[in-house]
């Protein structure tokens, strides 16, 4: 919680619900979830259970159905897009399982990005300095294309850190790795997380991943199943 007994992320009564034909498909159903400043929570269920949908729309990403979310204090569904925009810039970081960098930037230059639209002072040497914290320093010319798949999560994880974002989200950022290299990816993102001080709430199917967390909410047929606290 912050100085004021606010949780960082607070969600009440959060629904979505997708037209299916003549039907309505249910993908969340009055989902409570508190995620206090500094915690390390992981998003757990079995595929479609409502686990990256819970975590675009804590993110700002997409639009409730039905219920609320509060981020640091500001209620979501009050935002109108370009405010909602700028809140995700300043306040919050993305790291996917997909990586989605832009093919036609360098490594700088995808880190460069967020920083120069938020304005940040000394952005290129904040820049270098995050892509030598996660190694690549010595990459920052080559563009997607001619780095790896663990090369490219590296860069992703750069620029989702650069801005010093208050929370990150992160889905499923080790499913499109081998074994080896997510298990380095994860530890990166860990300590990462821990040096910045960075509220994480990330989403997997893997319980090992989920046991390095601090918090594992269990997600079920779009309902939280079991939210354990502390280490197993």
């Amino acid at each position: 919680m912050d100085t004021n007994g606010t949780p960082q992320i607070e969600c009440v009564g959060l629904g979505k619900s997708l037209p299916s034909g003549a039907r309505t498909l249910t993908i969340l159903d009055r989902i409570d979830l508190a995620i206090d400043a500094g915690e390390l929570v992981a998003i757990l269920g079995p595929s479609g259970s409502g686990k990256s949908t819970l975590l675009g729309l804590l993110a700002g990403l997409d639009r409730p159905t039905t219920g609320s979310v509060r981020l640091e204090g500001r209620a979501l569904e009050g935002l109108n897009e370009d405010e909602l925009a700028l809140l995700r810039r300043q306040r919050v970081g993305f790291v996917f399982q997909s990586f989605q960098l832009l093919g036609n930037l360098t490594a700088r230059e995808n880190v460069l990005l967020p920083l120069e639209l938020t304005g940040v002072a000394g952005a290129r040497e904040r820049a270098d300095a995050v892509l030598a914290e996660v190694g690549l320093a010595e990459r920052a010319h080559h563009y997607p294309a001619q780095l790896s798949g663990g090369e490219q999560q590296r860069v992703a994880l750069a620029r989702a850190f650069a801005p010093r974002p208050a929370v990150l989200f992160a889905d499923e950022p080790t499913g499109n790795l081998d074994s080896e290299t997510g298990a380095r990816i994860l530890e990166l993102i860990l300590d990462m997380r821990a040096r910045h001080g960075t509220t994480l709430v990330l989403v997997t199917h893997d319980q090992e991943i989920a046991a390095r967390a601090e918090r594992q909410v269990h997600l079920f047929g779009g309902r939280i199943e079991r939210d354990e606290r502390g280490r197993p």
